[in-house]
C-alpha cells in the first residue's frame, strides 16, 4: 500500500489520517497489547503520524503503551497527541474536569513520564473547566510550550467562542471534536472559525464508535465492560435499530463502488477539507489498513451528495453521550 498523503494541521504537517489509541487499553472490552503495539508500528509504516491518547485512557496505561510502542527511532516518526484536564475519581468512568494551572502542569509532566519522551507534540485541554477562565488554562499550556515540554497546544470539545478566546492567548494548532456522518454539530460554528484562524481539526469517532463499519448489529456483540453498553445512547435498544437503517443505506452505496461503509464514511470526511484529520480508533492491523485506504479515495460531487442523502445531518437517533458527559461538551 502506498503511504498515505499528508495534510496541514495548523502548524503541523501530518499524515492525512491519524490513529485513535483509546480502545487499545480500555472501554471496548478485552485488550491485546502485542497486537496494539503492532498496530501502532504498522500505522507508522503507512504514514500515519498522529497518534491520539489521553492521560485518562486506561488511567495512564494507554500513554504507557504508546511510550513502549514508540521506543527508539520510532518516536521521531510520530506526532503524539495527548490530553489533560479530565479526571476520573477512583477510576470510575464518570468524569470531572480540572483546568487550573497547577493541575495541568502536573498532568502534563505525568504524561511525559508515562510516554517516555521529553516533549509532547500536541497537548490538548481535554475539556474546558467551567470554574476556570479558559484564558488561565491556555496560559498554563503556553508556559509548557515556553519550557519546551510541549510543542503545540489545542482544545477538545470546545465552543466557537471559547476557541476564539483561547486562540487570543496563545495560537492553537488544532481542536479535537467528534465529527462523523452521525455527529455534524462542529460544522455550524466551530469549523468556520477554525478555518478562518488557521486552526486544524482532529475528527474523533469518525466511524461513530464502530457503527459505521456495519459490523455492530446488536448489544449482544459487546463485552460486558464495553462502555457503549452504558454510556452511548446511540447503541441503546430502539436507537440502535434506527441507526442501523442509516448504516445499511451507507453500506449499499459503498458496495456499488467496492468499498466498505467505513471507507466511504472516512472518505466523505476527508473531502471536508485539507485541514481535517480523522483519527479513527482501532486495535487491529487489518482494520487500520482498511481505514487508511480511505485517504486515497476521490469522490465526485454526486457521490458525496448520495452519501449525505443516505445519512442526512441530524438523522442519528440518540445523543452522543449520556447527560453527565454531554454536560462537559462545549458546543
Amino acid at each position: 500500500m502506498i503511504p498515505i498523503p499528508r495534510k496541514t494541521l495548523g502548524a503541523l504537517t501530518v499524515g492525512a489520517q491519524g490513529l485513535g489509541c483509546l480502545g487499545m487499553s480500555e472501554f471496548y472490552g478485552p485488550t491485546d497489547e502485542a497486537e496494539a503495539i503492532a498496530t501502532v508500528h504498522r500505522a507508522l509504516e503507512l504514514g500515519v503520524t498522529v497518534l491520539d491518547t489521553a492521560d485518562v485512557y486506561g488511567l495512564g496505561a494507554n500513554e504507557e503503551l504508546l511510550g513502549r510502542a514508540l521506543s527508539g527511532a520510532r518516536r521521531d516518526q510520530a506526532v503524539i497527541v495527548t490530553k489533560g484536564g479530565v479526571v476520573r475519581p477512583d477510576g470510575r468512568v464518570g468524569r470531572g474536569v480540572r483546568g487550573d494551572a497547577p493541575y495541568l502542569r502536573a498532568a502534563c509532566e505525568a504524561s511525559l513520564r508515562r510516554l517516555g519522551t521529553d516533549r509532547i507534540d500536541l497537548y490538548l485541554l481535554a475539556r474546558v473547566d467551567p470554574a476556570v477562565p479558559v484564558e488561565d488554562s491556555v496560559g498554563a499550556l503556553a508556559d509548557l510550550v515556553a519550557e519546551g515540554k510541549v510543542r503545540h497546544i489545542g482544545l477538545s470539545e470546545a465552543a466557537a467562542g471559547t476557541i476564539r478566546r483561547a486562540h487570543a492567548v496563545h495560537p492553537l494548532t488544532a481542536v479535537e471534536m467528534e465529527w462523523s456522518l452521525f455527529s455534524r454539530e462542529v460544522e455550524e460554528k466551530v469549523l468556520p472559525l477554525c478555518r478562518a484562524e488557521g486552526i486544524g481539526v482532529l475528527a474523533y469517532a469518525p466511524l461513530a464508535r464502530g457503527l459505521m463499519t456495519g459490523q455492530l448489529r446488536s448489544l449482544a456483540q459487546f463485552d460486558a465492560r464495553d462502555f457503549r453498553r452504558i454510556a452511548q445512547p446511540r447503541f441503546a435498544d430502539g436507537n440502535l435499530t434506527r441507526n442501523l437503517v442509516l448504516v445499511d443505506a451507507l453500506a449499499d452505496l459503498a458496495r456499488v463502488s467496492g468499498l466498505t461503509p467505513a471507507q466511504l464514511a472516512l472518505a466523505w470526511l476527508h473531502h471536508r477539507g485539507p485541514d481535517v484529520v480523522p483519527i479513527p480508533g482501532t486495535r487491529h492491523r487489518a482494520h487500520l489498513t482498511e481505514n487508511a485506504a480511505a485517504t486515497a479515495l476521490a469522490l465526485s460531487p454526486e457521490e458525496l451528495a448520495a452519501v449525505e442523502r443516505a445519512v442526512p445531518a441530524g438523522a442519528a437517533a440518540g445523543e452522543r453521550y449520556v447527560p453527565t458527559s454531554m454536560a462537559m461538551v462545549g458546543l
